[in-house]
């Protein structure tokens, strides 16, 4: 009896780790910045640990925990600047303190480099476990409190002299930071990269996949009419028993749809899987990121399967586009089940799947920033079954009654109206984009202001630039890493 129990278990545990996609919410599983791939074998960094206040803004409350950074001070040269590569939305990798474009600009400019994870991501663990009473100490604000802190701490750990310049770098939702840290901080902060990083705080993220389907369209018109026609399929396909049995073989289905348990947030979840794949390749399309199990797999590879006839229906083409992903992704079958993704999800557990940063990441989009990408925009593409109601349904039932809409509602406009969104007036920052990346249309992609210009790329993806170097990297690519090295120069020279 104690065997079919524990049997039990386990089977529920492999049901929800099915759950948790590799890429959702415009994220990857472990966050949006990749992994720098190494041209050689470097001696692994040390963790070092920092400690912090639980809540930077009560004073009455005492409360400390270990907050992760890493160090490399191999090229720091006296009265040099000190680079600090600010984690994110998932584990901060050691391997950055190595290569990356920021080690090229340490190596030129003499700097002394710290990474800090972020509060709640990796093992930068401030609470016993992830429960919203606990997660109320999760938010930018507390984050960029944190950089504050980390910083006046290391200016003493390490004599640092008074007047050295900090910049700080971050990819992605810390680009975001970067930006906002040198408005907050402009005493601590001197300069900053920020890449790809979303400024507006929008509940219906609807441009998302209006940049989705225009990547696509770099391949060909073929390739968007492809999807518009097998996205029709599909939803043919599930008005019939018959159709709904061929979708669970092609698609290959964890579970068969059966009309009498099958629930509308189910078919809405497997819509949104499958938009969700062409987002995952336009966003990282061609980055540098050769360490991901995708990275071989970018636009040209999906829409040469969806506009090749001799591949089957419109709808098989799709498939095979799905199935590519799964394997790549190293998953099964593919899991559309509602209640399956939202049960993980309400796990508090460090030990949980959910904990790499899914649970974390879903509540600050539900009381920070909303960033829903929803069907709103283009319905005909990817189905009209995934509008903002879906996505605010998620929080509500992952954290409770109280984080509906007017919760996010106020909570989107408190960001904007903190940090500025597009108003943002600062200088020494430098804005990133590449055209190819969705989250462009959160950013900041032309300036007017000289001392914080926008560099727009076109043609590449998230985060393009903060990657190693490739003899594959377009001019435009190499040219944009080139002029934000001589901005740090000039920022240095202030």
């Amino acid at each position: 009896m104690l065997f079919i129990r524990l049997l039990v278990i386990l089977l529920a545990g492999v049901n929800a780790a099915l759950a948790l996609r590799s890429f959702a919410r415009g994220r990857s599983k472990g966050g949006n910045l990749g992994s720098p791939v190494l041209s050689k074998d470097y001696v692994p960094v040390e963790d070092q640990w920092f400690e912090q206040f639980l809540d930077h803004f009560n004073p009455t409350d005492a409360r400390t925990w270990k907050q992760r950074y890493f160090t490399n001070s191999g090229f720091y040269k006296k009265g040099g600047p000190v680079f600090l590569m600010i984690g994110g939305e998932g584990t901060a990798n050691p391997k950055w303190m190595a290569e990356g474009e920021w080690i090229e600009y340490a190596k030129q400019y003499g700097a002394l480099c710290f990474q800090l994870e972020h509060r709640f991501y990796g093992k930068s663990h401030p609470t016993a476990d992830l429960s919203v009473k606990n997660l109320m100490y999760l938010s930018s604000e507390q984050a960029l409190a944190d950089l504050a802190y980390f910083i006046e701490g290391m200016n003493l750990r390490h004599q640092i002299p008074a007047g050295t310049k900090w910049i700080t770098f971050g990819g992605s939702y810390p680009g975001s930071l970067a930006a906002w840290s040198r408005a907050k901080y402009p005493h601590l902060v001197h300069g900053a990269m920020s890449a790809s990083g979303p400024l507006l705080a929008q509940i219906d993220f609807q441009q998302y996949y209006v940049v989705v389907e225009d990547a696509l369209r770099t391949h060909s018109q073929a390739c968007i009419d492809a999807v518009v026609t097998a996205n029709k399929q599909v939803h043919i396909m599930l008005r019939h028993p018959l159709g709904q049995k061929g979708l669970a073989e092609k698609f290959k289905f964890c579970d068969p749809i059966d009309p009498g348990h099958t629930k509308n947030n189910d078919i809405a979840n497997m819509y949104e899987s499958l938009a969700s794949n062409f987002a995952e390749v336009v966003q990282y399309n061609k980055d540098n990121r050769k360490s991901s199990k995708t990275a071989n797999i970018t636009i040209d590879t999906i829409c040469n399967i969806l506009v090749d006839e001799n591949r089957g229906t419109p709808v098989s083409r799709l498939a095979q586009v799905s199935n590519l992903l799964l394997k790549a992704n190293d998953e099964k079958c593919f899991d559309y089940k509602y209640n399956k993704m939202i049960s993980e999800l309400r796990n508090v557990s460090w030990a949980d799947e959910a904990a790499e940063g899914g649970r974390q990441w879903t509540y600050q989009t539900c009381t920070e920033f909303g960033f829903f990408q929803t069907s709103t925009a283009r319905p005909q593409l990817f189905s009209e079954t995934f509008p903002v109601d879906f996505f605010v349904q998620q929080c509500t039932d992952i954290f409770g009654p109280r984080y509906n809409i007017h919760l996010l509602q106020s909570a989107v406009e408190r960001t904007n109206t903190i940090y500025g969104a597009f108003d943002l007036d600062v200088s020494n920052v430098v804005f990133v984009h590449g055209s190819i990346d969705p989250w462009h249309a959160l950013g900041k992609i032309k300036s007017t202001n000289p001392r914080a210009p926008a560099i727009y790329i076109n043609g590449t993806a998230h985060c393009a630039n903060m990657y190693p170097q490739s003899d594959n990297d377009p001019p435009q690519l190499t040219e944009a890493r080139k002029r934000i090295g001589q901005l740090i120069g000039q920022w240095l020279k202030d």
